[in-house]
């Protein structure tokens, strides 16, 4: 068996290492520190600030002329179904893959039991 690692990690080494610096980062560093300052984001000074949680939600509440409904109306019962009531169509008939059609009055049922099987 081998040993795996959690996904996103190269080695099983975590120890953080002290950085090689070169001759002049501190230099390179107060002016760094100095344009933090000018903009009012470095460290010391965001410690005293107070923390903020982004933009704040606005308020849709509008006062209207014109009342709108804001109610849920009664709850209606179940629609009629549609029941035919000529005399015309006197049943219906099976096609291929289940079509079903329907079978008129001087029409012979028996021509659409062929159909089926031609």
């Amino acid at each position: 068996m081998t040993m795996h690692l959690v996904r996103g990690m190269s080695s099983i080494n975590s120890k953080k290492r002290k950085q090689k610096r070169k001759p002049g980062w501190e230099k390179v560093q107060a002016a760094h520190d100095a344009w933090l300052m000018k903009r009012g984001v470095h460290p010391s000074q965001l410690k005293d600030k107070e923390k903020s949680g982004g933009n704040k939600i606005p308020t849709y509440k509008i006062d209207r002329a014109i009342p709108t409904s804001d109610t849920v109306g009664a709850i209606q019962g179940k629609t009629k179904t549609n029941v035919y009531s000529g005399d015309y169509i006197t049943g219906l008939a099976t096609l291929h893959k289940s079509n079903t059609v329907p079978v008129g009055r001087g029409d012979d049922p028996k021509q659409y039991a062929q159909m089926r099987r031609n």
